[in-house]
C-alpha cells in the first residue's frame, strides 16, 4: 500500500464559440513532505462574461489558490487554510473591480478541491460544479448558486469579486480508491446531462484525457455558446491505513543506545546527563563542529514497541521547528544524517517555573503578570500556527537567567493540520497533567485555544496565591462538582477585580471563558467593570439557563404537590 496520494488527472479549458476563454483551471501536486501535509488541489473558475475582466478575475483565483494555499503553514487545517486564501483573494478582485464600476468589475465563479490523507475538501461559490463517480455513480456534490426568473434566465447570486464579504460553500467527503472527481464550469454541464456526463466517465475511466475531450466535445455538439472546461482526478492509491507499514515507517530509525558522557553521536558529544523521566532521556551536549552547546532529547527504550508513542515523539519535533517565537524553546534542525531517533533543542540555562515558584512563594504582583504575559505570547505562537499547548504548568515553563519565559515540551501539542492526516491509531489518551488541565479533556467535549488559557489561569492563580484555584481535585469523576475558591480567601490583599479575572478565565464551561489570551491578559491589568457588576444582576441575567433550570425545577415539584393534594 501506498504512503501517499496517487492520482491521475486530466484537465482541458476551450474558447467554444467566444472569442476568448474566460475559464481557468489548475491542478497542483506537490511531492512530499507538501503532499502528506497540505495534500493536492484542482481549482476552476469561470469569470463572469458580464463582467469587464471576468478573464484576470479567474485566472487570479486559479492561480492565486494555488500559489497561497501551499505557501499557509502545515500545521493549518486544510478549512482555515483555504479559507483565508479565498476570502483574501475575494477582497482583491473587489477592490480591484471597483475601478471598473462595481459588479461590472472582476467577478467570477470558483470551486476548489482539496485532497489530503482520505479525505477531499470542497469550497464552492457560483455555479461551477464539482462531481464525484463512485461505482459507477455520479453524485453532484456541489450546489448552483443561481436564481432562475421568467424566459429561463438565470443569474448567479453568489460569485467572487461581487461584495467585500463573501458566503463559500464548504463540505468536506470521505475519498476512496476507485473515486473520480469531474470538474466542469456551466458551458459542459447546462448542455450535457448528468447521465451522459456519468456514461462517458464509465465508458473509458482508465483514459481521462480522452474522457475531457468527449466531454467538452459532445457539449459543443450539443449547441454550447459558452467557453467549455473540464477536469478530471483519479484516485489510483491514498496513503496507507495499514498499521504494519505504519510501524514501519515510525521505527525507521532505532532508539538511541544509552549515552555515557565522552561519547560521540552524529558529531555530538555528549557532556552530561540533565534528567529523565519514564517517557524521555534528555543530556547536555556539545556540537563538534560549532563547538555550541545543545540538549538532545532522546525517547525512553520503555517504549521502543509504542507506536503512539514514537508517533508523539515525532510530532513533538515537527511542532517545534515550525514555531520561532523567544518563549517558546527553540527546536534545532539537524543538517547531519541521524543514526537513531533523538531531536535537538537549544541549551537554556535557568530553572523551571516549579522552582521559582518554591524560592519565591509570595511574589509581587507586577512578577506574576510579568511571567503570565511572558506565558501568553509563546501560547499565541501556538495558536497562530493552529496548535495547542495541551500540557502547560509549572514544570513546562523555564525561566533563563535573564528572566526569559520559555515553553517547552510540545510531547502533547494539538496540530489541526496533522490531525487530518489518517493514521490506525487510536489515540484515546488523556493528555495534559491533573489540576491544570482543562475540564473539557475530561468531558469529551471539543478542544480549542481556551483548553490553554485554562491552565495559564491555574498557574496565574498559583503564583498569587500558592494554591490550586478549586475545592477538588480536577479528576473526570470531580469537573461536575468542582467549585472555583475564590484567590482573596488564600490571599485577602488580592483585589476583588483580579479575583474576578481569575474566576472568568477558570470557568468550567469554556464558553464561559475569555476568548482570547490578551483579553485576560488586559484583565489582569485592568479592572473590569462588568464582570464587578456581574454579580449585583438579577440570577436571570447572570446565569439565565441556570435560572429557567431552576424556575422548571419548582414549577414540577408544585405540578407534583398539587397533583398529590388533588388525588388524596
Amino acid at each position: 500500500m501506498s504512503s501517499s496520494i496517487v492520482a491521475r488527472t486530466s484537465q482541458l479549458s476551450v474558447a467554444g464559440t467566444k472569442e476568448r476563454n474566460e475559464d481557468d483551471c489548475g491542478i497542483e501536486i506537490p511531492t512530499e513532505p507538501l503532499l502528506n501535509t497540505k495534500g493536492l488541489a484542482a481549482v476552476i473558475a469561470d469569470g463572469m462574461s458580464g463582467s469587464e475582466a471576468g478573464q484576470q478575475a479567474s485566472r487570479a483565483c486559479v492561480q492565486g489558490f494555488l500559489l497561497d494555499y501551499f505557501s499557509t503553514p502545515e500545521s493549518w487545517a486544510v478549512k482555515s487554510s483555504a479559507q483565508k486564501v479565498l476570502s483574501a483573494l475575494n477582497r482583491w478582485l473587489y477592490s480591484q473591480g471597483q475601478q471598473y464600476g462595481g459588479t461590472k468589475g472582476m467577478v467570477t465563479t470558483l470551486s476548489a478541491m482539496v485532497i489530503k490523507s482520505n479525505t477531499a475538501y470542497l469550497f464552492h461559490i457560483g455555479d461551477t460544479r464539482i462531481y464525484r463517480l463512485r461505482n459507477g455513480e455520479l453524485e453532484l456534490l456541489t450546489t448552483d448558486h443561481r436564481l432562475k426568473v421568467r424566459g429561463n434566465k438565470a443569474y448567479l447570486t453568489r460569485a467572487m469579486g461581487i461584495e467585500l464579504h463573501v458566503d463559500i460553500d464548504y463540505r468536506k467527503v470521505l475519498v476512496e480508491i476507485g473515486d473520480i472527481f469531474l470538474l466542469t464550469t456551466d458551458g459542459i454541464h447546462e448542455f450535457l446531462s448528468d447521465q451522459r456526463i456519468r456514461d462517458i466517465l464509465n465508458q473509458s475511466p482508465e483514459n481521462l484525457e480522452d474522457v475531457t475531450r468527449r466531454i467538452i466535445t459532445e457539449a459543443e455538439q450539443n449547441g454550447s455558446d459558452d467557453n467549455l472546461t473540464c477536469q478530471c482526478l483519479a484516485i489510483e492509491k491514498l496513503p496507507s491505513a495499514n498499521e504494519k507499514e505504519f510501524y514501519n515507517k515510525l521505527t525507521e530509525l532505532p532508539f538511541p543506545p544509552p549515552l555515557e558522557p565522552g561519547m560521540i553521536l552524529d558529531g555530538y558529544k555528549i557532556l552530561r546527563y540533565l534528567f529523565s523521566n519514564k517517557r524521555t532521556e534528555v543530556y547536555l551536549v556539545q556540537d563538534q563542529q560549532t563547538g555550541n552547546k545543545l540538549v538532545l532529547k532522546a525517547p525512553s527504550v520503555n517504549y521502543d514497541d509504542d507506536p503512539d508513542y514514537i508517533n508523539h515523539f515525532l510530532h513533538e519535533e515537527w511542532a517545534g521547528r515550525r514555531i520561532n517565537n523567544p518563549h517558546v524553546m527553540k527546536v534545532m534542525g539537524i543538517n547531519r544524517p541521524r543514526q537513531c531517533l533523538y531531536y535537538l533543542t537549544e541549551y537554556i540555562e535557568g530553572q523551571s517555573l516549579r522552582q521559582w515558584m518554591n524560592d519565591n512563594p509570595r511574589p509581587k504582583l507586577n512578577q506574576v503578570r510579568d511571567i503570565v504575559e511572558q506565558i501568553s505570547k509563546g501560547l499565541r505562537a501556538f495558536h497562530r500556527l493552529e496548535m495547542i499547548h495541551q500540557d502547560l504548568k509549572p514544570e513546562n515553563i523555564l525561566i533563563d537567567e535573564h528572566g526569559t519565559i520559555k515553553i517547552i515540551d510540545f510531547g502533547s501539542t494539538k496540530i489541526a493540520g496533522i490531525e487530518e492526516i489518517a493514521i490506525p491509531l487510536a489515540d484515546d489518551n488523556l493528555l495534559g497533567t491533573v489540576n491544570y488541565t482543562a475540564p473539557e479533556y475530561h468531558l469529551g467535549e471539543p478542544i480549542t485555544n481556551r483548553a490553554d488559557l485554562f491552565s495559564l489561569a491555574v498557574i496565574s492563580y498559583e503564583l498569587l496565591t500558592g494554591e490550586l484555584p478549586f475545592n477538588k481535585e480536577m479528576l473526570p469523576r470531580n469537573v461536575r462538582r468542582t467549585r472555583y475558591v475564590p484567590a482573596k480567601k488564600h490571599v485577602p490583599e488580592i483585589p476583588l477585580w483580579l479575583d474576578k479575572a481569575l474566576e472568568k478565565a477558570l470557568s468550567i464551561n469554556p464558553q464561559f471563558r475569555y476568548a482570547q489570551l490578551s483579553e485576560f491578559i488586559y484583565d489582569l491589568n485592568h479592572p473590569n467593570k462588568e464582570l464587578l457588576e456581574k454579580d449585583k444582576l438579577p440570577l436571570i441575567k447572570r446565569n439565565p439557563v441556570g435560572f429557567w433550570r431552576g424556575l422548571a425545577v419548582i414549577l414540577l415539584l408544585i405540578n407534583l404537590f398539587m397533583l398529590y393534594y388533588f388525588n388524596s
